[in-house]
């Protein structure tokens, strides 16, 4: 049976893991953090990422979360729409919809399929070969490793890890070298495995807004899924189940500007906003607020891969998180290697298939990003009267707009799970 070793678990390399079982490789993934914490806040599984998820024969769990009814779309500040959809019209012509979920969950239902067994966390990955396929690893600082149950850690046990067991494999728990056939790099924006083997690219770059996301409870007023815009700033609302609300926002910032108390800044920014916006912040905890500069690539990598290793989500292809394509953009990866990987193909195909793709997505999102920049009040005016007015020319504008990404299917081979929906 042949060997890979992903790097990173997060939904890409969790995702990759489960592809690469079911297409029949032994599977070993590591992680530096000690423990799959509940970290991150929502995400966004759209109709082509629910396809993906069918192949893994998840797609149905995850559309069981769904919460999105009703309208949905961007609005002014003050709660005019500016262009607007249905759920069931999303349905209609892409067989499904989105799911808004918590990170948390998402990474619980991919750890469960992979098996516990497959996950060694507390392990860092100090180097990779990609001529060889060997992986350096030692123990990672402050991390209390083990494998795990269904997702959770099993701190402390000693039975010799996986990834030690690999060929010609050193130390225990994991920690040695490592060699495999295949190597996934989903190690994120800041991969060390892409730095290494592709140096020569700039790497990602800030695109001139910070971003807030948060988990609340959901308020006594209404809470539609909407993206509200302003003068520079954005803020985005949705329903998860269990009663809880997703909220995420930006603003035109410098890189590394620090703020006291998010909470407060949020509240002086969007405190004069539409409901249900300042109703969800008042309900927001400090410490529970998570905020970030948001990077994306300029320039795509020349591949996706090099030797046996090959680059996954973040770590290949950094995006805006405008077109709620990150996470999307990294399961369809997953799909895509497993399926190349398993007809016995080279690399080269993976990259064939994923780089011009998704290479297009972040330049869309970014043009989206920068749209969203606008602060001079007539710059704005226009852009709103603009998407105003092609709605009314167009009323399937937003969602035709999306036909390329959402419309994308798994390669024929890979669909041995749920049948995906609706239409080819």
């Amino acid at each position: 049976m042949p060997e890979a070793v992903v790097i990173g678990a997060g939904v890409g390399g969790l995702a990759a893991g489960v592809a690469l079982r079911r297409a029949g490789w032994d599977v070993t993934v590591l992680e530096r953090a000690g423990r799959l914490e509940n970290v991150g806040s929502g995400l966004a599984v759209a109709a082509n990422a629910l396809r993906a998820l069918d192949t893994l024969g998840l797609g149905d769990r995850v559309r069981e979360l769904s919460r999105v009814q009703g309208e949905l779309g961007v609005r002014r500040w003050d709660g005019r729409w500016l262009v607007s959809t249905t759920e069931d019209r999303a349905r209609e012509l892409y067989g499904d919809s989105v799911v808004l979920m918590p990170r948390a969950t998402l990474v619980g239902l991919l750890a469960e399929a992979l098996g516990g067994e497959r996950l060694r966390l507390g392990v860092e990955v100090t180097g990779v070969d990609a001529d060889t396929g060997t992986v350096r690893t030692s123990p990672a600082e402050g991390a209390d490793g083990g494998r795990t149950d269904a997702g959770r850690t099993n701190a402390g046990r000693t039975n010799a890890g996986r990834a030690g067991a690999g060929r010609g494999a050193a130390g225990h728990e994991g920690v040695g070298e490592v060699r495999a056939d295949l190597v996934v790099a989903a190690d994120g924006i800041h991969s060390a495995t892409r730095r290494a083997l592709f140096p020569g690219h700039p790497g990602p770059v800030y695109s001139g807004v910070t971003a807030w996301r948060g988990l609340v409870p959901r308020p006594d007023v209404p809470v539609a899924s909407t993206e509200t815009w302003g003068r520079g700033l954005v803020f985005g609302a949705h329903l998860l189940a269990g009663d809880l609300v997703y909220f995420y926002a930006t603003d035109v910032s410098p890189p590394g500007a620090v703020h006291a108390d998010e909470r407060e800044e949020l509240l002086r920014r969007f405190g004069g906003w539409h409901e249900p916006i300042p109703a969800l912040l008042r309900a927001s905890e400090r410490e529970r607020i998570l905020r970030n500069d948001v990077h994306h690539f300029a320039a795509p990598l020349p591949a996706f891969h090099r030797g046996r290793v090959a680059l996954l989500g973040d770590a290949a292809h950094p995006m805006t998180p405008n077109l709620g394509q990150g996470a999307c953009q990294a399961i369809e990866d997953a799909v895509v290697l497993a399926h190349v990987a398993g007809e016995g193909r080279g690399l080269a195909a993976y990259t064939a298939a994923r780089l011009d793709r998704t290479a297009a997505i972040t330049r869309r999102g970014v043009s989206i990003c920068r749209a969203t920049r606008l602060r001079n009040p007539v710059a704005v005016r226009l852009r709103d009267t603009g998407m105003s007015l092609a709605a009314r020319l167009r009323p399937d504008l937003m969602l035709r707009s999306m036909d390329e990404v959402l419309g994308w299917r798994p390669p024929a081979s890979a669909a041995n799970g749920r049948e995906p929906a609706g239409p080819a």
